[in-house]
């Protein structure tokens, strides 16, 4: 009797680590499968558009035999779209909590839009001289449905509320038009402005600023300043001009 048991005993609890082993395998494989899927979706992105590259040809870039690994892993492109910029997202938070702990509740516009640029810069540069990741992101940035992905993606995010929280705290009284206008030119320059440096560096072009630390200086100028900016007032649009 006792022998059984212990033989039932033994039977199933080799069976239950075998099993949990096994499963745990095959979950590592899966994510490994979904980095590099992402990592070929990035390069492949950001050097020729997101239309213009088929789910297909992403499964093969990150060499896998079954050309619908994609949709499999991520279901369809936008949905794919949104793992990269989570996983971009992720990355910032932390950097970003930080600065934000830094800063306190500090009473200096730059302090803040520093935490909205030195994140992403700190971030590019840990990467190193072959990373494609601004060029993806502004890529995707071109894409109007893609596009709100990333706004609503980076706004979901804990710290970068925070730091939007603080500079609004802190602009001048803008018409809400002007506001939501300058909103979308930060963001214009940020995105392109990361995608181009990052550009240039792995081609082996010169750059306005020798390092990254040096660039998110001059962007968090060129954005103080874009915020800062007076407001001229009157129509938003200037009438068209009649030659007689």
């Amino acid at each position: 009797m006792n022998t059984a048991t212990g033989t039932t005993t033994g039977t199933t609890t080799g069976t239950t680590t075998g099993t949990t082993t096994g499963t745990a395998a095959r979950a590592e494989r899966g994510q490994e499968t979904r980095e590099a899927i992402l990592d070929a979706a990035e390069r492949l992105f950001a050097e020729h558009g997101v239309g213009e590259v088929s789910n297909r040809q992403i499964s093969e870039a990150a060499g896998q035999g079954n050309h619908f690994a994609v949709g499999y892993h991520f279901g369809t492109k936008a949905g794919l779209v949104r793992a990269l910029v989570r996983r971009y997202t992720a990355e910032l938070e932390e950097r970003r909590l930080r600065l934000l702990e830094v800063i306190g509740g500090s009473g200096d516009l730059r302090d803040w839009v520093s935490c909205l640029v030195r994140p992403a810069t700190d971030h590019l540069d840990a990467l190193g001289v072959r990373s494609r990741r601004a060029q993806c992101m502004a890529q995707i940035n071109t894409v109007p449905a893609l596009r709100q992905i990333v706004i609503d993606e980076s706004a979901a995010a804990p710290s970068m509320r925070a730091t939007l929280d603080g500079m609004l705290r802190l602009l001048p009284d803008l018409p809400e038009q002007v506001r939501q206008e300058r909103a979308d030119m930060c963001r214009l320059l940020l995105v392109h402005a990361l995608a181009e440096r990052e550009r240039a560096l792995n081609e082996g072009e010169p750059t306005a600023r020798t390092t990254w630390d040096a660039a998110a200086t001059g962007l968090v100028d060129a954005l103080t300043g874009l915020w800062l900016a007076p407001s001229t007032p009157g129509p938003a649009h200037s009438p068209t001009r009649t030659d007689h």
